[in-house]
């Protein structure tokens, strides 16, 4: 078998066996198939496509190729969530201890943030002591303990999705479904969980920009993850709006905790209350209104609160950040965005505003980069809301005072505004199975 016969092959748009594909992804992992030939079968899938099989067995042959983690000990309740990234999706920290009460088994890996998208593992770690490094023997102890654990990602997972990625990055062969979907498959189904449900974002503020865009991927992951023996689901949400009110590490823990505690934004919590429900309903293999409602028990009874408590403080966290929130990391300086005339928001560049919390100190610019915790924005004002001149927009949080006047030009520019109430989108698009 020769790596220029597959190139050949896909580029005369036929499909590429299971032997092939996983012939290049040994080749490119081993190096003995080349970047430039890589980068060549990348740009033929790119303009040729992948059918179902092609993308299935694409995702499978990354997922072995370093190692995998083993969570059968658990049973068939372990679970996992992936959100395709946006602003202000803290969904992560409100989601897991809600199903956790519930029974379910969340021994996740999570990533850092980037860009104008947070990650999970920095927001976490803007609680004094929290440890997102725990040894493997560590981190299933206390999975078997109290059935929780959320670390950064570790050792050899997926090694051909991230030589891949890097490749596909400066060729300009990212934005293919098909590699989309098997690059973030891959890495779901290397995580070992039975049930997997997705957060597939569009808007200005995700990767898909339509809903119809992320429909077309949920659609492909969703064939990926149940062809693959794993109960899966889609939550198609919107992201043209930033989700809740808070921006930023300490910022967005603080929000979890209020809706933790039954209160904070509607927005927020309707998102989180979905994606339990898919989680609970296909891990328990019950009727969604089921789930629904055990979800919201779990929620408004405080169950998912104290899970969320044992959880930080058994993973190293202070507790008391956890009781008192107050005690997060704190800005020095702060500033509130003013709204420059009577009308109504009408639409909100969510990415826009991300990069503003970035310049805030509160995202990376490189991977190197370090984090203001404190850092962030807190939104007053967002998509429909009616708006008098003067009116505070959001206020800005940083350590660094420097930054205050480019991240609120850099808000300002976000927003437009109308005379009429706008439209506004759905939150939830659809649901997929």
């Amino acid at each position: 078998m020769r790596i220029y016969d597959i190139i050949k092959k896909k580029r005369d748009g036929f499909a590429l066996s299971k032997e092939e594909i996983e012939f290049f992804i040994k080749g490119y992992i081993d190096g003995s198939i080349h970047d430039y030939q890589a980068s060549a079968l990348c740009m033929a899938i790119f303009f040729r496509g992948m059918n179902e099989k092609e993308t299935a067995d694409l995702t499978l042959a990354m997922a072995h190729s370093g190692d995998t983690v083993d969570l059968s000990r658990f049973g068939e309740l372990t679970v996992d969530k992936h959100s395709t990234g946006g602003v202000g999706d803290k969904t992560t920290l409100i989601v897991a201890p809600i199903v956790a009460s519930l029974g379910c088994v969340i021994a996740k890996m999570s990533g850092r943030g980037l860009g104008h998208t947070g990650g999970t593992v920095d927001k976490l770690e803007s609680i004094e002591g929290f440890n997102t490094e725990l040894s493997n023997e560590e981190f299933f102890q206390q999975v078997e303990k109290i059935g929780i654990a959320v670390i950064g990602q570790t050792g050899n997972l997926t090694p051909a999705d991230k030589k891949l990625y890097a490749l596909r990055d400066v060729t300009a062969t990212v934005d293919n479904l098909s590699l989309i979907a098997s690059s973030i498959m891959s890495k779901k189904l290397a995580a070992g969980s039975h049930t997997i449900v997705l957060d597939v974002k569009y808007g200005s503020g995700a990767f898909m920009k339509t809903p119809e865009a992320a429909k077309e991927l949920a659609e492909a992951m969703v064939k990926i993850g149940n062809s693959c023996g794993r109960k899966t689901a889609a939550v198609i949400t919107n992201m043209d709006i930033p989700l809740g009110a808070n921006i930023g590490n300490a910022l967005e823990v603080k929000e979890a905790i209020e809706v933790l505690k039954g209160n904070g934004a509607d927005d927020l919590r309707e998102v989180c209350l979905t994606l339990a429900t898919q989680i609970v309903s296909l891990s328990k293999n019950i009727p969604e209104n089921e789930a629904r409602a055990l979800t919201e028990d779990a929620l408004y009874s405080g169950k998912a609160f104290l899970k969320f408590k044992e959880w930080i403080e058994t993973q190293g966290g202070n507790p008391k950040m956890i009781e008192n929130p107050e005690l997060l990391p704190s800005p020095a300086f702060s500033r509130e965005v003013k709204a420059p005339a009577d009308g109504y928001v009408e639409k909100i560049d969510t990415e826009a505003v991300g990069i503003a919390s970035v310049i805030l100190g509160a995202g990376r610019k490189t991977k190197e980069d370090s984090i203001d915790m404190s850092a962030g924005i807190i939104i007053s004002k967002k998509t429909g809301d009616n708006i008098k001149a003067g009116d505070t927009l959001a206020t800005l949080y940083t350590s660094t005072e420097n930054t205050l006047d480019s991240a609120e030009e850099k808000f300002l520019s976000a927003l437009s505004f109308c005379e009429n109430p706008p439209e506004i989108s759905p939150l939830i698009y659809e649901v997929l199975k």
